[in-house]
Order: C-alpha cells, then structure tokens, then sequence
C-alpha cells in the first residue's frame, strides 16, 4: 500500500472527485449518479413526517447539545443494548476543531454501565496510523478519561456481508466481536468522499481494520488509486450491513449535528470552518432512518446557509449511501420525528 499522508489523502481525493475518470466504472457510476439523483427527493420531502404515523421508524430529536439530552436521547433507544458496550465516535485527528464534545462524552460513558469507546488504526499514514501514535493522539485530544479499544490492534477478523453490492465480506478490528453491544455515537458533517459522515459511515469505515478493511470499503489495495461515486457508498453499505447484521438488535444510533464542517474529523486542523449552524442531536434504532433524517435536515434548513454542505454531499454522490442502504434493506427512510423537548 502506497504511504501517503492524510494531508495528501484529502487532496487527493477532492481532486479525484472534480476531474477523475474511473477506468472501467464510469457506466456503473454513471447508474449509481442516477440513483442518488431520485434519492434527493426524498432528502427534501421525508422530513415532513409527523409523530403518530403507523408503518416508520422513530427518529428522536432534540435541539439541545449536552450531556442531559444526550441521555434522554439514548434512553430512548437502548432498550436491547446488554453487556460488554463498545461505544463508536471518531476521536479525531490532533487537535481538531469540530469532535464532539469530551466532557458531554465523558458523562454520556459514564452513565453506560460496562462500556467502552473503540476506535480503529487508519489506512491514510499519520498519527493515527499505528496504535502507538494512536494513543498520543488519543490523549493530546482528551479521550483519556476511559479505557479506548483501539479495536485492530491485534489485527482483524472478517464479518460475513449476506446479499452485500459488492463485497462478500469485510475485515473489521479483532476486538470488535468481543462486544455484546454497540452503541454508535456519531459527529454528522461533511466528508471529502463520503460526502457526509453519518452513522453509517461512522461504523462502516470507523470500525473496519485500517491495514486491510478500509482498503476494502475503498475499493483498492494502495492509496494511489481508489473508487468514488456511488460505487463507494455501495461499499460503505455494504460494509455497515456486515456490522449491524452482526450486532442485531442490540446496536443502537445517536448523530450529533454540530460544528458541521464539509470536512471530515480526518481533515483536523485543516478543516473547512461549519457554515451552517448547529442543529441537535438525533437518536434512533434504525441506521438509514437517522441519516436520512439528518440529511434532511440539512435540506430544509431554511436559509442558504446550507448550500456548502449540500454541495458536498452531492458533488460526491453522497445520497446514494440512503439508498444503497434501503436497497440492503437495512432500515426505512421514512421516519417519525419525534421531539424530546
């Protein structure tokens, strides 16, 4: 695998949106832009859906960003998580702007008995790239107040993608299995290739193993070259169906929409300063329902503030991890918000 930094990995990868022709995937991208293009319909139009419909999934919703709400929020949803509790976030590069809130996570671990922040190596070269310069990292950004799996540091095991896009299987960190629950704790934002960073993202390349499982969501073996497009939300799917279908009902999701950076918490200091404002936070047991009531959030803000962070997520094919996940049937895009204020 190429070693390139995280600085270049971003360039890279931007450059490769605006210009790039996928030898041998322009047509399948071609069909994956179309899909996202009937998707976005659905990102203006489902956010209008009501508390008391029969037939969606419960999307919670509070305007509040602290620790109390976060309980509530989770409350809400928790009722099969048990045991051993890996809690996934992304911990950041050094010293980055926009990563959640440590004394919010702090007293939202706390109040979770018998659990764990995991995190994993990345593919990308840099401070976090082993787990020794993962640990500095860990503590220069204060994620020092409870043990931190980083769940690839004994290397990997492969989870079972049944009836995936593409992918047959997808290597994640070997510590991963040695949880009962898992309880994903998400800074939605914008991502260079994602487009967004939502729940599924956030398990989908967060938890897969940095020397061999997110080469395989990136659809390469070296950082030279690399799928974009649709084709890569199919991955990232596909790889996020491997993990819920290994978890079951005992996952559960809460996306946080703060400081929402078009970058990624990758991007660290070099982030793009958040445009649109904060938001809330979002809670549900269903993984497509809370991204898509986050995206859609997004679209019907009501002022042009927004435009930056639509633009990524277009520019980039990004609504097609929505419904590349429907197509997985891992969840519904239609939802129920519901207010806890």
């Amino acid at each position: 695998m190429a070693n390139i930094s995280r600085r270049n990995f971003v360039k890279m990868a931007t450059v490769a949106v605006a210009g790039a022709s996928l030898t041998g995937l322009s047509g399948f991208v071609s069909g994956c832009g179309a899909k996202a293009a009937e998707n976005k319909q659905s990102a203006t139009s489902a956010g209008s859906a009501v508390a008391g419909n029969s037939g969606k999934s419960k999307v919670y919703f509070t305007k509040h960003i602290d620790a109390e709400h976060l309980m509530k929020l989770y409350e809400k949803v928790n009722a099969e998580i048990s045991g051993k509790v890996a809690i996934k976030l992304h911990s950041g590069e050094p010293h980055g702007p926009n990563i959640l809130p440590r004394d919010m996570v702090r007293t939202f671990q706390a109040g979770i008995p018998n659990s764990t922040i995991i995190e994993a190596n990345v593919a990308y070269g840099g401070p976090r790239s082993t787990t020794a310069q993962h640990r500095e990292t860990l503590a220069v950004n204060g994620w020092d107040f409870c043990p931190v799996d980083i769940i690839d540091e004994d290397g990997d095991v492969s989870f079972p993608v049944n009836g995936g896009h593409h992918l047959k299987e997808v290597a994640v960190g070997s510590h991963l299995p040695n949880y009962d629950s898992l309880v994903v704790l998400t800074h939605f934002k914008g991502h260079a290739m994602g487009g967004f960073g939502g729940s599924l993202k956030n398990i989908a390349i967060g938890c897969a193993s940095g020397k061999k499982g997110k080469l395989q969501v990136h659809g390469v073996q070296d950082y030279g070259k690399w799928v974009m497009g649709g084709l890569f939300m199919e991955l990232m799917a596909d790889s996020g169906k491997a993990i819920c279908d290994h978890f079951g009902k005992k996952i559960t999701f809460l996306n946080v929409m703060r400081r929402m950076s078009v970058d990624c918490d990758c991007a660290g200091t070099s982030a793009a300063e958040p445009v649109i404002p904060d938001l809330g936070m979002l809670a549900s047991t269903d993984i497509l329902a809370i991204d898509q009531a986050s995206v859609d959030m997004v679209y019907n803000f009501g002022d042009n503030r927004k435009n930056d962070l639509i633009e990524r997520i277009e520019s980039r094919e990004g609504l097609r991890q929505l419904s590349a996940m429907k197509e997985l049937g891992m969840g519904s895009d239609q939802y129920e918000l519901i207010s806890i204020d």
